[in-house]
């Protein structure tokens, strides 16, 4: 499950259980830890499916594109364009334009394959020269080179006497296997990474023996050698050369009136002792965050539709339109003027489906460089937000227009301290995030979190959260605290996803089972969690606040959650909350025109930009 430690380790959202309606289906707390494990494999194999799907799709168009630009091209040309698209694409490791009457070996080339793949590549790669000098596309089956995984492809050209033959290496599969076994808790918290971790049961603080999935839930992970303390007032100088000879030296970390104390003879427990000698308002331990990683039926009385053109739309992308997105496109597109603040693993700023719509963004890890994104967690949750629509490349997001800002607060291995959380949503706030996504979790209810949490909303901040994927009725955070709007997952069938956390703050649920976006190195996976259904609600309310800029954060809340499908039990409910996500209705619910409020209404004033003076953040 999520873990909360003052350092947040960011959980993907994974995978979904089904459950299908009636008196004789389980209740989703009745069913057995080995049950929800099968079923969650079962949704782990779907993605990486799924994956292998887009992957072969998107190489396939890649290639139908450059045969025809290479058809009349020089060979010094066409190897330009050739080594052009490796360079983007460099999962395409060998790319050949091949002719009619030449051998494999004397095309032009682009690329190479180490010993081991060029020799188990070579009968696939003369069996797609084959077919090309026919006339016919080709694949083949994947192939296995060590741990590795291949396939090969040809694509002929119209005039039928040239061709593309490529060789693709898939990491994307084990990528996304090993991100979706953690992200839908198929196995317990690893203990990797740079993080002395300990695991307590979040309400008594009880150590937990993590061995396995189940063990996860209610369970919070923290730094063995850390403690979070605000006090009342500001420690002097003294102060905190007294504590640090106190508790034996080690690191001080400070954000306004909260600091971040590290021992190295102390445990977190001994230290939240000895700080009750101090006048402070609490000390907690320092909780780790994790990533949260068919036919649809639209209303008989829906709008006229927009359907896009992106490449791979109409076939992977049920999402959009289950959830009335394309109906509602007719009432808004989005504005530039509304930013959304993703503060998650970074974002691949050079994905060409996404950096129109990115802005610079911050490093909360590692201040200074670029909020890259070195998991795929965060590339995946921008692209359901804003992954150009209309391009004909790649996915669709829900909007066509708002501007995305990537915070990195987790690390290359998916965590991140409540520090650099707290760090990352009052950047974002300061930066002009008008709605920001959490898709992070974990049980702990840290004060420090929710005293940025509360900063935000206090600035108008729209806050999303995923609820978390152990199906627990445990209370999950950020998405538990009230200024936040929660998010289950429900799957292609409206029905609750297996890993769906649930329970009364449940807000909305939202798609996030099989979720086709946009993924690092110009690439796209399938992933499935409720870290994947915060980011539709997310761009809803960036949709609200584009066609309506004068609502506050708390109304555009009330209409997303009065506008919802009912789904289960009539009325809110624990599993889907007020209901699924309703695009159209929201927006004409927001809409002056359509509402009948006087466009453009005054609203409170603005509060002035910048921390106030205990926010700031300073290192000693």
């Amino acid at each position: 499950m999520w873990k909360y430690a003052l350092s947040i380790a960011l959980v993907i959202a994974g995978v979904a259980i089904f459950f299908p309606r009636g008196d004789q289906a389980p209740a989703p707390e009745k069913v057995t830890p080995a049950a929800e494990l099968k079923m969650k494999q079962t949704m782990l194999n779907q993605d990486v499916a799924r994956t292998d799907e887009l992957c072969r799709n998107q190489c396939s168009l890649e290639l139908h594109r450059i045969v025809q630009d290479t058809q009349a091209q020089t060979d010094g040309k066409a190897r330009e364009t050739l080594q052009a698209t490796q360079a983007e694409h460099p999962h395409m490791e060998r790319l050949v334009r091949t002719k009619r009457d030449q051998t494999l070996d004397q095309g032009i080339a682009a690329g190479t394959l180490n010993e081991a793949a060029a020799k188990a590549s070579r009968p696939y790669m003369e069996e797609a020269k084959r077919q090309v000098d026919g006339g016919k596309t080709y694949q083949s089956p994947p192939f296995q080179v060590g741990s590795s995984t291949y396939f090969v492809l040809g694509v002929p050209a119209a005039d039928g006497a040239s061709g593309i033959v490529g060789a693709v290496h898939q990491q994307i599969l084990a990528q996304v296997a090993d991100h979706q076994k953690k992200n839908l808790r198929i196995e317990p918290y690893p203990a990797a990474g740079r993080y002395k971790i300990e695991s307590v049961d979040s309400k008594s603080l009880q150590n937990v023996q993590v061995r396995h999935p189940e063990d996860n839930q209610g369970t919070s992970h923290y730094h063995t050698n850390q403690v979070v303390v605000k006090f009342k007032q500001t420690p002097s100088e003294n102060d905190l050369a007294r504590i640090r000879q106190e508790i034996g030296g080690g690191h001080v970390h400070k954000l306004g009136y909260t600091y971040v104390f590290e021992s190295p003879g102390m445990e977190a427990k001994q230290l939240m002792g000895y700080f009750g000698k101090w006048d402070i308002d609490y000390a907690e331990p320092h909780f780790l965050y994790l990533t949260n990683d068919i036919a649809p039926v639209l209303h008989p009385n829906s709008a006229a539709i927009i359907t896009p053109n992106d490449s791979l739309y109409r076939r992977y992308q049920w999402n959009l339109p289950q959830i009335e997105t394309e109906a509602g496109w007719n009432v808004s597109k989005g504005s530039t003027d509304v930013i959304v603040g993703v503060v998650d693993t970074g974002v691949d700023g050079n994905h060409a489906d996404l950096k129109g719509h990115l802005m610079a963004g911050y490093n909360v890890v590692q201040p200074g460089a670029r909020p890259a994104d070195d998991v795929g967690h965060g590339t995946h949750v921008a692209g359901v937000i804003g992954a150009i629509v209309n391009n004909n490349l790649g996915v669709a997001g829900m909007s066509w227009y708002n501007r995305v800002l990537p915070v990195k607060v987790l690390d290359s291995s998916g965590a991140g301290s409540t520090y650099a959380v707290a760090q990352g949503i009052i950047w974002a706030t300061d930066n002009g995030a008008k709605v920001i996504n959490m898709s992070l979790g974990n049980y702990a209810d840290a004060q420090f979190l929710h005293d940025a949490i509360k900063y935000a909303h206090d600035r108008d901040v729209v806050l999303i959260a995923a609820t978390g994927n152990d199906n627990t009725e445990r209370p999950g955070y950020p998405a538990a605290y009230p200024e936040v709007l929660g998010v289950a997952a429900v799957d292609a069938r409206k029905q609750k996803a297996a890993f769906s956390n649930y329970g009364d703050y449940v807000g909305v649920a939202a798609p996030g089972v099989n979720i086709a976006s946009t993924y690092p190195n110009n690439q796209y996976a399938a992933l499935s969690g409720t870290s994947m259904a915060s980011p539709h609600v997310t761009a809803l309310a960036a949709l609200i606040r584009s066609v309506n800029p004068a609502l506050k954060n708390t109304e555009v809340v009330r209409i997303i959650k009065e506008t919802a499908m009912d789904l289960g039990p009539a009325g809110k409910d624990k599993y889907f909350g007020y209901g699924l996500i309703d695009v159209v209705a929201a927006l004409k619910a927001a809409d002056p025109k359509a509402s009948g409020q006087a466009a453009g209404a005054p609203t409170e004033t603005a509060p002035k930009p910048g921390w106030p003076d205990w926010m700031q953040r300073w290192f000693r």
